[in-house]
């Protein structure tokens, strides 16, 4: 099995939140890889994962940091692979990370979903990877239907909750 999807942190702190997208990937079975790399503490190291990551078969690359966020618009300056961000709450309840993620600069995309929302970042990357692959397709579809499901039961559930003024 070889790593098709990797995730990158800018260190280990960031794993409660990444562990969501881990989780997500493992659930659609897609196999990924998962490293701490920091843009300013190790960018040789960076800058080698990012040259080399198409050729070693990663296809989506989710990169995550908090504070100035530098990590996943690095890694896009030096790969074509699309590169998910996602901002860690870290300090000013992560609007730092998001807008550091989500302003790049022409020609650099990084495509970036919600403060801590790593889950969201899976699920993208797992669209991206259906676009052409029929069995992701279903497995999506099957996903969002039980999405509706968790909805539909918590309704049903709040019906049995009493109140004296409620009137469902």
């Amino acid at each position: 099995m070889k790593a098709i999807v990797s995730i990158i942190m800018g260190s280990t702190s960031d794993l409660p939140v990444m562990d969501k997208a881990a989780k997500l990937l493992d659930e659609f079975e897609i196999p990924f890889e998962i490293n701490a790399l920091s843009a300013h503490r190790t960018p040789a190291e960076v800058e080698r994962f990012a040259r080399n990551a198409q050729e070693n078969g990663i296809k989506v690359i989710i990169a995550a940091a908090g504070m100035a966020a530098h990590l996943p618009g690095v890694i896009a300056s030096m790969t074509t692979l699309p590169v998910i961000g996602v901002p860690i709450k870290a300090s000013l309840d992560g609007l730092d990370a998001l807008l550091a993620i989500v302003q790049m600069p022409p020609g650099i995309p990084v495509a970036t979903v919600g403060i801590d929302a790593a889950q969201n970042a899976g699920i993208l990357a797992v669209q991206m990877l259906a676009v052409d692959n029929h069995e992701l397709q279903v497995k999506l579809a099957n996903f969002k239907v039980g999405l509706k499901d968790k909805i539909v039961q918590a309704n049903t559930e709040l019906k049995e909750i009493k109140y004296k003024y409620k009137v469902n």
